[in-house]
């Protein structure tokens, strides 16, 4: 993603009777903020409120005519234009360079216009038209060589509804067009239609909370998420201590699957629930409770993640800066390093399953997919078999092997992740040899000199060659987490504290 350019000021010719001040310089930002603000153009100047001495020493020794009543009431409509004339007559001959003038005097040697005196009211008025607002930035990097995060949801979801309605009206804009096929946002629009059809069945069951579930976490209101396992929405507690503050938690409300026994739910979501509050990492979503509502239905408790998603993240930004993807992919790799210590594997990982604070802390979530693959009395893995996640996601051994090893599949998943913040893209549909001609392209390339384009665009060395390794048809020879951590690229990555601490 290449810096944006730094944003230019245009301001109107300064009156006859005004010195010239210069314009604020607008600040240079980088291309990991929101969308630009555009151009602001200043004010035309003000002559009103300029005193008799002030004209007198700018206009010494022209004495004017008396004006007749018709040039007088002509004058009254012509203000502002003959004040531009004017300032431009006396520009002509007298140009002063931006930021030259220094002591009353001009770069050239010419003496400068006047300055007029003004009240400090003016002044502070002048100075808050001349500032641009501050663009937002989400990623910066301090004087220490430390870097800091803030995602706000809100401006990342002004910015997708925009996209949605462009998309819509037929105003695709450029690179997200149907010429790439692996972009995210190809299948964005699909889920952004099947929420919008879900709207009106998540406002009727709002109200749907049990007494015992507002009592401990507050009410449930806005929807933050949704799959198909539900919806998710945040409940708001008043704080005991201050009742201006409140405290957020993330309810998760399973729906019973078509067809599915009363007996297999609530076997699958206190399985779920027994993995996941198992786990207490700076990188893994903290559970705090199960239950049920009034209607019967199963609502996890966990807590609430401000600043939403890997996935729409990237998908409006299009692409992450490298320090920026660098930090959540260790964050990323640190919390499957710890679930595979404890013997869980996640059989899901994607961007959507991650989700972040405000301050950048990844959290990896959802586990519906979640397995045990070794108990705390075993030594040895069990392999795993099934087929299971997104497709863009899923290891080329899911499609071929009766039986895997389930970390691999994990740490498959975590390298297309990567490929996706740096590139916003996808690097094929499928990993099955035969059926996507980007992978097949993949498996040729990746044993030539020149290899894999998508991959190549990596300029560090040790960076492309963690990812061919993470991205090894054969997990045999893929590397596993503990390994990714220890790798030369990896280990020089710096985490946010935020990441580190888990905030």
């Amino acid at each position: 993603m290449t810096s944006s350019a730094t944003e230019s000021i245009a301001t109107p010719p300064p009156s006859a009777s005004f010195r010239p001040v210069a314009s604020p310089a607008p600040s240079t930002t980088s291309s990991l903020q929101s969308q630009p603000d555009g151009n602001f153009a200043l004010p035309p100047p003000r002559t009103n409120g300029v005193n008799a001495a002030a004209l007198a020493t700018g206009e010494a020794g022209l004495k004017p005519k008396k004006p007749t009543m018709t040039s007088r009431i002509s004058g009254m409509f012509k203000k502002d234009v003959d004040s531009r004339e004017a300032s431009k007559v006396n520009l002509a001959g007298n140009t002063i360079p931006e930021g030259k003038v220094a002591n009353g005097t001009a770069a050239n040697g010419a003496a400068s216009p006047p300055q007029v005196t003004r009240t400090a009211s003016t002044i502070d008025k002048s100075k808050k038209k001349d500032v641009a607002p501050t663009p937002y930035k989400r990623y910066w990097v301090n004087e220490d060589g430390t870097h800091e995060h803030h995602l706000k949801v809100g401006k990342r979801q002004e910015k997708l509804s925009d996209m949605f309605q462009n998309f819509m009206m037929g105003k695709k804009k450029e690179g997200h067009t149907d010429e790439q096929p692996l972009s995210l946002m190809a299948n964005w629009v699909d889920v952004m239609r099947n929420e919008k059809e879900k709207m009106a069945e998540s406002k009727s069951s709002s109200g749907n909370t049990s007494q015992t579930l507002v009592q401990k976490y507050g009410k449930c209101q806005e929807v933050v998420g949704r799959g198909a396992f539900g919806i998710v929405r945040v409940a708001h507690k008043p704080d005991a201590h201050d009742p201006k503050r409140e405290q957020l938690y993330a309810v998760k409300e399973f729906k019973q699957r078509p067809g599915e026994s009363t007996k297999k739910y609530q076997k699958r979501l206190t399985s779920e629930f027994c993995i996941s509050s198992s786990m207490s990492h700076p990188n893994v979503i903290n559970t705090l409770d199960l239950l049920q509502d009034d209607k019967g239905l199963y609502c996890e408790v966990m807590e609430y993640c401000s600043g939403g998603d890997l996935y729409t993240l990237v998908l409006a930004a299009g692409q992450l800066e490298v320090l920026e993807a660098d930090c959540f992919f260790k964050q990323l790799m640190r919390g499957v390093e710890y679930m595979h210590e404890m013997g869980v594997a996640h059989r899901d990982l994607k961007p959507e399953n991650l989700l972040l604070t405000t301050h950048g802390s990844i959290k990896i979530t959802d586990f519906g997919n979640g397995e045990c693959f070794r108990m705390a009395w075993e030594k040895e893995a069990h392999m795993t078999a099934g087929l299971c996640g997104s497709a863009p996601y899923i290891a080329p051994e899911e499609y071929v092997d009766q039986e895997f090893d389930p970390r691999a599949v994990d740490v498959w998943a975590c390298g297309i992740i990567y490929m996706a913040m740096r590139t916003g893209r996808h690097l094929w549909r499928l990993a099955q040899k035969g059926e996507d001609e980007f992978f097949d392209r993949y498996l040729e390339d990746r044993k030539e000199e020149a290899g894999y384009r998508p991959i190549e665009v990596l300029r560090r060395r040790q960076c492309r060659n963690v990812i061919y390794s993470i991205l090894d048809p054969n997990p045999t020879r893929r590397l596993t987490a503990h390994q990714v951590l220890f790798s030369e690229w990896v280990k020089e990555i710096k985490v946010c504290r935020a990441g580190n601490e888990g905030f």
